[in-house]
């Protein structure tokens, strides 16, 4: 362990290590039912997307760990799921095999761009204040989800949305998105998972009270059928690349690729910075191999069926437990294993349990508002154009190309053209190019 890991160097033990492994995989195993939740609202098989789910988090993580020897670790990125599910499926009325194909396609792209070290300059190029409000409208775009899949917001002719009025389940969400809060706020280790079984629980309790009495016309949650079962490859290589590889699907794997990118690159900033890992110039460490396994992931993504891979910023809860190396990233690719057997059983979990780990969530992603200059017009006009676009079109590609093309002509209007990198115009072009393609 001394020789793979480097760990007296860092200052570590082999103890500190598995604890943070340990404490980030709790903070993050929310994503082995909130992800098979989200991508299930496509047509996709729970269990096909739970198993896919676990070896993207397991084979990546650990592939990190001993690859860059960084505490990272890599699952389906929530944003990219959403994305995947409700915007490219069920907002374009692409297949789920072809929405893989694409993922895939997005991957050997990132293994390309991270390969020839095109993917840092790109990154360098979008303007912090686009990548801040991409997050942040990505955020409210997963709150958004959350809020209507339990029926809390609904659609009304007249007004577009409205409030869907007091019901079990909108109460159910209350008390779990309250529960949930709470932990979070007590910085409760692993509040996000501990919220989706406790508010579980209660709505199991709720539906068996509710039927046996009559209140409830049906059962809230479907008993599970099990509680162990080998695991399912429903989805494994179901893919259609060929489908992806046509012009209607430049925009998505426009989106796909800045999407991951902005996540990988500000995880890799953010968690290096807390750890220490960080070089004379402030750049994370072997960010070059970070940025390869994290395009590798989303690679595999595609093949065993599931949205796409990027690093975790719940990495820094094991960060701040001491974790330095990529034992840390091993240990939580580890515990994510025995899971896969669990399909049955984590089959049950409810929506009302899951829409308010989506709320939370979209609170965390919009923290990055914060570090905006909101009186600098500049900026903040182009920001909040992709802020409030991803959520009120219901895509995360429309809020990234409009933003990057107002921030642009906003520039060009003052005269200030200089100060954008060239590849930003490079990126303006493929953003407009996704526009009118679809037309022709």
């Amino acid at each position: 362990m001394e020789k793979l890991f480097d760990l007296s160097k860092r200052g570590t033990t082999v103890k500190t290590e598995v604890i943070a492994g340990i404490t980030t995989f709790l903070t993050m195993a929310y994503i082995i039912v909130v992800n098979p939740g989200i991508l299930s609202a496509t047509g996709m098989p729970f269990s096909g997307v739970l198993f896919a789910t676990i070896l993207v988090c397991a084979f990546s993580s650990i592939a990190m760990g001993l690859y860059t020897n960084l505490p990272f670790a890599v699952a389906p990125g929530m944003g990219i799921n959403a994305f995947f599910a409700f915007s490219l499926v069920k907002g374009m009325g692409v297949s789920w095999q072809t929405a893989l194909g694409a993922v895939f396609v997005s991957g050997v792209i990132f293994i390309i761009l991270s390969v020839t070290k095109v993917r840092v300059t790109i990154v360098k190029a979008i303007p912090a204040s686009l990548r801040y409000s991409v997050a942040a409208g990505i955020g409210i775009f997963l709150a958004l989800i959350g809020l209507s899949s339990v029926g809390f917001i609904v659609a009304d002719p007249a007004t577009i949305v409205a409030f869907g009025g007091i019901n079990v389940s909108t109460v159910l969400f209350v008390v779990g998105l309250i529960l949930t809060a709470f932990l979070v706020i007590k910085k409760i280790r692993g509040a996000l998972l501990i919220g989706i079984v406790a508010t579980s629980v209660i709505t199991l309790i709720v539906s068996l009270i509710g039927t046996a009495t009559g209140a409830l016309a049906a059962p809230l949650v479907n008993m599970p059928k099990g509680v162990l079962a080998l695991p399912s490859v429903e989805v494994f290589f179901k893919l259609d690349i060929a489908g992806a590889l046509t012009l209607g699907m430049i925009g998505p794997i426009f989106a796909l690729l800045f999407t991951d990118m902005f996540d990988s690159i500000s995880t890799f900033l953010g968690v290096a910075q807390v750890a220490g890992l960080v070089d004379k110039d402030g750049q994370p460490v072997n960010v070059g191999k970070a940025l390869l396994v994290d395009a590798a992931s989303t690679t595999i993504s595609g093949l065993f069926g599931t949205s796409s891979g990027t690093t975790y910023i719940e990495s820094a809860a094991g960060v701040e437990e001491g974790g330095r190396t990529g034992l840390t990233a091993v240990v939580t690719g580890l515990l994510f294993i025995p899971f896969m057997f669990l399909s049955p059983l984590l089959a049950f979990v409810p929506s009302v349990a899951t829409a308010p780990i989506l709320v939370l969530v979209g609170v965390f992603m919009t923290f990055p508002l914060t570090l905006l200059d909101w009186k600098n017009f500049e900026e903040a006009v182009p920001a909040f154009v992709a802020i409030i676009l991803i959520p009120l079109t219901y895509s995360i590609t429309q809020g990234i190309i409009w933003g990057f093309l107002t921030y642009t002509l906003v520039k060009l209007l003052l005269g200030k053209g200089r100060e954008i990198h060239w590849m930003l115009y490079i990126v303006d072009l493929f953003a407009i190019l996704s526009l009118v393609l679809p037309l022709l």
